[in-house]
């Protein structure tokens, strides 16, 4: 199978007046492969650690989707669990990245989320949304589960969420319902509302002073320090299930079909 869409996409990251902009894209929904993860992983820690930086703002662009996870075409030709496992640490990686980051992490929801963009997002400090960024955990109806993604998860919207997103993988939740649960600290009606909302909270949070930030952080993800090798395990359990016979299956019946 031809793979010529896993290498597309990019990260790109500006810093203006102490905020860096950290922003995402891909042909396919925004998804993340392997490639991507690892450049988000790097930029964030890069912002984390820059002297210029007080906060990042993380965002995708142009599609209607903020984020669609996994690209399938990444996980259609893996054979064993080691192909499996250096996929799905990428979303450990990104995710720890976000959690050790010193400064406050901002994400801006302007589409809907599927597996791992939901991930994405509960591993934010603060998520803001528009009307229609609606959530779905696809991975069981794949032959697998959200494991990597889960704590993340389970962390911002609690383990009731988590189990619902989880158990009905074809049932999209409204945007509404994820602010309700968590997910989103602010849910806007259009566009312009959350562009100043955003504006408005960086704008704030570049005055605070970086020990600050850094101490209030550390206190939020309290509980997490043992998350290097919770989710290194969690992505072992991934890449043993989606090399299974029936996660084969699924896969290959999906090879032509968009998940949103």
């Amino acid at each position: 199978m031809e793979n010529n869409n896993i290498d597309q996409g990019y990260v790109k990251t500006t810093v203006r007046a102490s905020v860096a902009y950290i922003e995402f894209y891909h042909p396919k929904g925004n998804s993340l492969p392997g490639s991507l993860l690892q450049s988000l992983a790097n930029s964030i820690q890069t912002a984390g650690n820059a002297d210029d930086v007080k906060v990042i703002l993380l965002r995708s662009i142009e599609h209607d989707v903020f984020c669609s996870g996994t690209l399938l075409e990444e996980l259609i030709p893996m054979k064993t669990e080691e192909d499996g496992y250096k996929f799905f640490i990428g979303f450990a990686h990104v995710i720890n990245a976000m959690r050790k980051c010193p400064k406050f992490i901002v994400v801006a929801v302007h589409g809907k989320c599927i597996g791992g963009g939901v991930g994405l997002v509960a591993s934010a400090d603060y998520a803001i949304a528009m009307e229609g960024a609606d959530v779905r955990l696809s991975e069981l109806c794949i032959g697998f589960g959200p494991f990597t993604i889960g704590p993340a998860i389970e962390r911002k919207m609690g383990l009731s969420a988590f189990s619902q997103l989880a158990i009905d993988a074809h049932m999209w939740r409204s945007a509404d319902w994820a602010r309700k649960k968590g997910l989103y600290a602010e849910l806007h009606p259009n566009k312009r509302s959350m562009e100043d909302s955003i504006a408005r909270l960086t704008s704030s949070l570049s005055q605070v002073d970086s020990k600050v930030s850094a101490e209030l952080k550390k206190d939020l993800w309290k509980g997490t320090e043992n998350w290097d090798e919770l989710l290194a395990e969690k992505a072992k359990i991934s890449a043993r299930l989606v090399v299974m016979d029936q996660a084969r299956e699924y896969l290959d019946k999906l090879k032509k079909t968009v998940l949103f």
